[in-house]
């Protein structure tokens, strides 16, 4: 179990740093476009929640190559490796291309979403620019879900963490008007986001392109880069309910966003302010199933059942340690990490209390996302995601809509409904996958 856990954890904590280092970018986004005004951050969270659940789709079908890479390399076959990188690619890059347009051509649709006015107005060009920039950003994901396949998980982090810099410099420049550059706000943020997402797929691109690590998939690129229905069925038998699983959570977390903002502005930015910082904790969380996905899914290919068991079990006793030091920092910083994000008392007033909310959450947040993972290693996708539908739209939304509303609780009301969706989500994918790994081992 302990040799488990840290072998577990040396391959995630690159991949979650890279994923901190992604999310840490919207914080700052967040904060210095929040230090215009709270409407500006208001569109901000506006955008974020309506991109949410197309952009999350998009990145659980960059999940399949991961999971068939790795039970490729499980199998030492570096051609099979290669054949996967090309055709998932390909699919990725059509999966990002059609959400984009979607985004891009859709934004209007924010006028329709009952929220404040000026906020929408404030929205409009930014949502544009973030549709656009999913382009490059899913297109790096499929890139770096290939390197973590193959247990390969520093390139991208040492990228992602390059990118935040040049991030920071493009915001201040395009936000604020700095150094003769035209003061955009809001706007600004995009553009920097766009541009530095454009960098990062490029520069991961050339990597595994030219760098000596890759070179043997490289070599065979004449005989394996070539489209095939089968591999895309194959790859589209993880992406699809991998896609629809992180979609019916990131949706579930959207829409009530969306029903908060139809509350008000103050509440809208409060909700974001806890959110993102729930978001930035979840990352570790996410890098952590990732990791234990790759394990699995690379002991699955061998069908050692035994070792499936126990790096899923060292796997979920580090996620609960985890998601306990998480709940204790988040209770005990409430009060503080709003003055971060906005200086007005109402906000940060709301905001500390929906922080304890997201407190509570942290162990079944972390829990499920580790259970939705192992199971992906063992190639069981679709009980997983009816189970996770159940778990949020059929127990937690509803829940969240009528304490929110009939009982008047406001804000804090679907917080309550998404700490119970999550906590079933956890309990749902732990049985499972507990429960397989029991039957197998007695075959």
């Amino acid at each position: 179990m302990k040799e488990e856990a840290s072998q577990t954890l040396k391959l995630a904590i690159p991949i979650i740093i890279g994923e901190l280092a992604q999310m840490a970018l919207h914080l700052i986004d967040s904060a210095m476009v929040g230090a215009i005004s709270y409407k500006q951050l208001a569109a901000a969270a506006l955008v974020i929640n309506a991109m949410n659940i197309p952009f999350v789709i998009g990145i659980g079908m960059t999940i399949s190559v991961s999971q068939m890479v790795s039970m490729a390399n499980g199998r030492n076959d570096p051609k099979m490796v290669s054949h996967y990188l090309f055709n998932g690619f390909c699919l990725c890059a059509l999966t990002a291309l059609a959400i984009s347009l979607t985004l891009v051509f859709g934004k209007d649709l924010l006028h329709h979403l009952g929220q404040d006015p000026e906020v929408v107005t404030l929205a409009i060009p930014f949502m544009q620019l973030m549709g656009l920039s999913i382009i490059p950003m899913l297109l790096f994901m499929t890139l770096k879900q290939f390197a973590d396949g193959l247990e390969h998980t520093r390139t991208a982090m040492f990228l992602s963490l390059a990118g935040m810099p040049v991030n920071i410099l493009l915001n201040w420049l395009l936000i604020y008007g700095n150094w003769g550059f035209p003061r955009l706000e809001l706007e600004g943020a995009g553009w920097a986001t766009l541009i530095t997402r454009s960098g990062m797929f490029l520069a991961l691109a050339v990597v595994i392109l030219k760098h000596k690590t890759f070179q043997k998939y490289m070599a065979v690129r004449s005989t394996q880069w070539y489209l095939n229905a089968k591999t895309w069925r194959e790859l589209l038998h993880i992406g699809v309910p991998s896609s629809l699983q992180i979609g019916m959570e990131a949706g579930a977390f959207a829409i009530s966003g969306i029903i908060i903002g139809t509350l008000g502005a103050v509440s809208q930015a409060a909700h974001q302010i806890a959110l993102s910082s729930a978001s930035f904790t979840f990352m570790v969380s996410m890098g952590l199933a990732q990791a234990g996905s790759i394990r699995v899914s690379n002991a699955f290919a061998r069908a050692n059942w035994a070792k499936i068991f126990v790096i899923g079990k060292s796997t979920v006793l580090t996620a609960l340690i985890y998601g306990t030091f998480c709940a204790i920092t988040f209770a005990a910083f409430r009060n503080i990490l709003p003055n971060a994000f906005n200086k007005n008392n109402d906000v940060i007033q709301l905001a500390a209390l929906l922080l304890l909310f997201a407190a509570v959450f942290q162990i079944s947040d972390s829990t499920q996302a580790i259970g939705a993972g192992l199971l992906r290693g063992i190639k069981d996708v679709k009980t997983p995601t009816v189970l996770i539908g159940i778990a949020y739209w059929v127990i937690g939304i509803p829940v969240g809509y009528v304490l929110a509303f009939r009982f008047g609780m406001g804000a804090s009301g679907m917080w309550l409904g998404l700490i119970l969706g999550l906590t079933m989500a956890s309990i749902f994918l732990l049985t499972r996958f507990f429960k397989m790994t029991k039957r197998n081992r007695t075959v």
